[in-house]
């Protein structure tokens, strides 16, 4: 598949899953706002210093956004679907922005960056390029966390794109972005209840 090809595949697999998010914003949100997952933010939080500035990259129902606000952070946060922009901002007490994951162009303005289940919707040829606006976004030593359903494989699944990772494809993708680092990855399941069965790669990245 030749450049110009992959780009056109990357954008209408960008824009079928936006539209399932138009058409279901507000089931996904009410499934996902109040799923216990203060373990995973805490392990993230302790990453960061006391005030640091945080960007939930992809930020679905505002959950995590909230979280790192109430706990001191300076948090920005965007997604790109504008229905989900809307309940997170009601959810979270702030204005979240509508853009797309490829739109960052933002250099060195954070010491965070929370992508939790929200970059696995980018095909896998086109995650080395985001992971490095992502890396130019942080401030050297920043971290990123990041998820992926866990397997090997990508493509339209129930309306959406996921690209999928285990430990070794993950680490191989990654060693592409010379400016990130694994600095750790786990498995775990689902947090929604009833899901438990279906497992998660959590990845935390370091810029170098």
């Amino acid at each position: 598949m030749s450049i110009d090809e992959e780009l056109t595949a990357a954008a209408a697999a960008a824009d079928a899953t936006l539209a399932y998010y138009a058409a279901n914003a507000e089931a996904f949100a009410g499934s996902t706002a109040n799923v216990e997952f203060s373990a995973v933010q805490a392990r993230f939080e302790a990453l960061l210093e006391p005030g640091a500035r945080v960007l939930d990259f992809g930020c679905g129902s505002g959950r995590d956004a909230k979280r790192f606000l109430e706990a001191g952070f300076a948090v920005d946060a965007v997604d790109g679907s504008p229905e989900l922009c809307a309940i997170a901002s009601r959810l979270a007490g702030l204005q979240v922005r509508c853009m797309r994951f490829e739109e960052l162009s933002v250099v060195g303005e954070y010491d965070g960056i929370w992508a939790c289940s929200s970059i696995l919707h980018v095909p896998s040829t086109q995650l080395p390029a985001l992971l490095g606006k992502m890396a130019a976004a942080l401030r050297d030593g920043g971290v990123v966390y990041t998820s992926f359903k866990y397997g090997e494989g990508e493509g339209m699944r129930h309306g959406r794109y996921f690209s999928d990772f285990t430990e070794e494809t993950f680490a191989q993708l990654v060693a592409g972005v010379p400016a990130l680092h694994v600095e750790e990855q786990w498995v775990s399941g689902d947090a929604r209840p009833g899901r438990q069965d279906e497992k998660w790669l959590n990845v935390i990245l370091r810029k170098a």
